[in-house]
């Protein structure tokens, strides 16, 4: 079982997008630091989730949320993030 999953920031005003088989595991390392960029943006906040039965399904969805980007405004998401 794989989860992608959407962070927050308030700190920073910035969205996180990523994809792992152990979200607590993940939150965890991302809330004390364990990335360099999430570390700048603690506390994150969980806003978003999609369970997937493989890492590479999860991997593809966080892909296509990531296209949505914009370098000048960040994520851009319609409704939740569907």
């Amino acid at each position: 079982m794989a989860t992608l999953y959407v962070l927050f920031s308030e700190k920073l005003n910035k969205y996180y997008v990523g994809a792992c088989t152990n979200l607590e595991r993940r939150l965890y390392e991302h809330d004390i630091g364990h990335s360099k960029f999430t570390s700048t943006g603690v506390p994150w906040i969980l806003v978003y989730q999609e369970s997937f039965d493989d890492l590479q399904a999860a991997k593809r969805r966080e892909l296509q949320i990531k296209k949505h980007y914009c370098p000048r405004n960040g994520l851009k998401f319609r409704g939740s993030f569907v």
